[in-house]
């Protein structure tokens, strides 16, 4: 009876605790690459979350010398001034336009660079191209914006000399109501093309080759592997994206459009980033600058959960 009562506690004696099981044991054993993410985190801290407090000026009436907290509240004022502002539905509705039109032309471009780019065969032509199309992206916009300002130039520029040489009257684009939005849109989806389609040449890499040695014994042609092999492969790449994109249709980008408007295209070229800049800073309306800011990364936010939402709902890829 004795020895038996020893087996039992024995049996029932508690495991020791071990590192070797779970999660904490993955941060252990990877611990050098954990610490590589501190200046990442870093970052993010200090200049993303930690001016966040920032925001409670969009509730108050701030005046510098009293500082955030020495300021009287104002509620909800300031926001109410937004809807009743005339300007601020013009700025929404150039905003909402130009990013639509990015939107639309600009997400489908490239993924369709990377699958031609997948099609060719040629590698060192392939490589020239992907050069030349990712080299935009690591120009600034101040040089870009000359660039683009040169090209259409009524004097200097390589267009209107065409339409010189044909005959036709110069254009001023970059003046023109008609054409600022196409050429904002346009050198837009130029810039980031090449960048972008990074993302999605790494996804048809992780397709499998012997999908497409099937298919080619099939008798599939490349059009026919694309359609029903490499779009459907990268259908959870593609979808995920589009939810980050949809949080731009609120959002503009402030560097090219401020180095590309001129006085004489500000009703169709006025976006929210400038207009919250000339607010904020030149006129020094910090409060209703804040509240224009808040109220459009708000937007943003709904923009992207409602995507994912509807995502989720019809496809089985979401971001959460």
């Amino acid at each position: 009876m004795n020895s038996m009562s020893a087996k039992v506690i024995k049996t029932d004696k508690a495991p020791k605790m071990s590192l070797n099981k779970g999660p904490l044991s993955q941060y252990v054993k990877y611990r050098s690459f954990f610490l590589m993410l501190i200046p990442v985190f870093a970052y993010f801290g200090l200049f993303h979350y930690g001016p966040m407090y920032g925001i409670v000026i969009a509730f108050k009436d701030f005046y510098p010398l009293k500082g955030i907290m020495g300021s009287p509240w104002a509620g909800l004022e300031h926001f109410q001034e937004i809807f009743d502002s005339l300007f601020f539905k013009a700025v929404l509705k150039n905003t909402l336009i130009i990013s639509f039109s990015k939107l639309i032309f600009g997400f489908p471009a490239p993924i369709l660079l990377a699958i031609l780019l997948n099609e060719v065969r040629n590698l060192r032509y392939k490589k020239l191209v992907q050069s030349v199309t990712y080299l935009p992206h690591f120009i600034s916009w101040v040089v870009l914006a000359g660039m683009v300002i040169e090209l259409f130039s009524p004097s200097r520029g390589p267009i209107n000399i065409v339409l010189q040489n044909l005959n036709l009257e110069p254009i001023f684009f970059i003046a023109e109501p008609d054409w600022f939005r196409k050429i904002v849109v346009g050198s837009g989806i130029w810039r980031e093309l090449g960048w972008s389609s990074i993302i999605y040449l790494a996804a048809i890499t992780g397709i499998d080759p012997e999908l497409y040695d099937v298919a080619e014994l099939d008798g599939a042609g490349r059009f026919r592997k694309i359609i029903n092999i490499t779009l459907p492969c990268m259908a959870p790449v593609i979808i995920i994206m589009f939810i980050f994109a949809t949080g731009s249709i609120i959002n503009d980008d402030f560097d090219q459009t401020f180095n590309l408007l001129n006085s004489k295209v500000m009703d169709v070229g006025d976006v929210l980033s400038t207009y919250t800049f000339r607010e904020g800073l030149q006129r020094m309306n910090y409060s209703y600058a804040t509240a224009v800011g808040l109220f459009k990364n708000i937007v943003a936010f709904s923009l992207v959960m409602l995507t994912n939402a509807i995502a989720k709902r019809t496809s089985d890829y979401s971001i959460l």
